[in-house]
């Protein structure tokens, strides 16, 4: 039978974290953790947002548990606030889902100098993540804990396939030279090459010599009708208003489907730890570049080195 929210465990006593919670996806995903009993930081810009939305989940589950937690992915010292407010009100954190980004924006560099698409798919994620590791190494390492109590999801798209043919183009990482989907596919590419990468370190037969036990996945959603591609150029919005008409897309609320089974679902085993799902909640086969290790070697040491440069990381 095909995952639906309705098969997750009792969350009760679990904390999430999900950015880009208070609308499309990742509003139904905060929704459906909450209505497990989970407490859930809910990651968005806006505050009136965040609560619009918190009090809409509040009428469809009045014992909702989320909090908002102000994140902007375009200016990476409020991703670096976030974590440490986070950690500032919580001591456990048992599934991080890096959900919120933009397709096919035109080309625009953030405060912090970095293509937006890259740094609101990829990095600033990858910051997050980090910062928020030591809360999920110990969480996993607590007396009690059990294999896959603690998990991290990114989402992704099968738009990974656009990216330049190197994969992570380094020598021009905001590919200037580029286009649109060439951005945005690449930026998806680091999220795939980010979930493998921790699996490798801080997975169950994880080689860092920390704690391990975190559970990792890459999620595409599929077609969903979101406001994804709200700032997309005009024809690629006119694209998605017939798309929308002839009903190609998804609902948010079944795009939310896949991250719940790799974030919370006791069906996601061990040996699915680091893989690329599709909908609904499938294996699925992402591109040749996903299994070039060295290339997900690099882009965690780029990564590592670009966040000590600019203080967001220890040295």
């Amino acid at each position: 039978m095909a995952f639906t929210p309705s098969s997750l465990p009792s969350l009760t006593g679990k904390i999430y974290v999900v950015t880009g919670g208070n609308t499309g996806i990742g509003r139904y995903t905060v929704q459906h953790l909450a209505e497990h009993g989970a407490r859930v930081y809910l990651g968005a810009r806006s505050e009136s947002n965040a609560n619009a939305a918190i009090t809409e989940i509040k009428q469809i589950v009045p014992s909702a548990d989320i909090n908002f937690l102000q994140i902007n992915l375009m200016d990476l010292k409020t991703v670096a606030v976030a974590a440490a407010e986070f950690k500032n009100k919580e001591t456990q954190l048992h599934g991080l889902v890096n959900n919120a980004g933009i397709m096919a924006t035109p080309f625009e560099k953030t405060k912090d100098g970095y293509e937006a698409q890259w740094q609101t798919n990829y990095l600033s994620h990858w910051l997050l993540t980090y910062l928020l590791l030591p809360t999920l190494l110990s969480t996993a390492a607590a007396p009690g804990s059990k294999p896959g109590d603690v998990r991290v999801v990114n989402l992704t798209s099968n738009g990974h396939n656009f990216a330049p043919s190197a994969g992570i183009n380094f020598a021009d990482i905001d590919l200037v030279k580029g286009g649109i989907w060439s951005r945005y596919g690449q930026s998806k590419l680091g999220n795939i090459l980010h979930a493998k990468t921790l699996a490798k370190l801080y997975g169950p037969n994880g080689t860092s010599n920390e704690d391990k036990g975190i559970w990792t996945a890459s999620v595409h959603p599929g077609s969903i009708n979101t406001q994804l591609n709200k700032r997309t150029s005009s024809p690629l919005k006119m694209l998605g208003l017939v798309l929308r008409a002839l009903g190609v897309y998804s609902t948010a609320d079944e795009g939310s489907y896949s991250s719940l089974f790799a974030v919370a679902s006791q069906d996601f085993k061990e040996g699915d730890v680091g893989g690329y799902f599709v909908p609904t909640a499938k294996k699925g086969k992402p591109s040749k570049k996903v299994g070039n290790e060295k290339l997900a070697e690099e882009l965690w040491s780029w990564s590592e080195k670009e966040m000590r440069g600019k203080g967001f990381i220890d040295a």
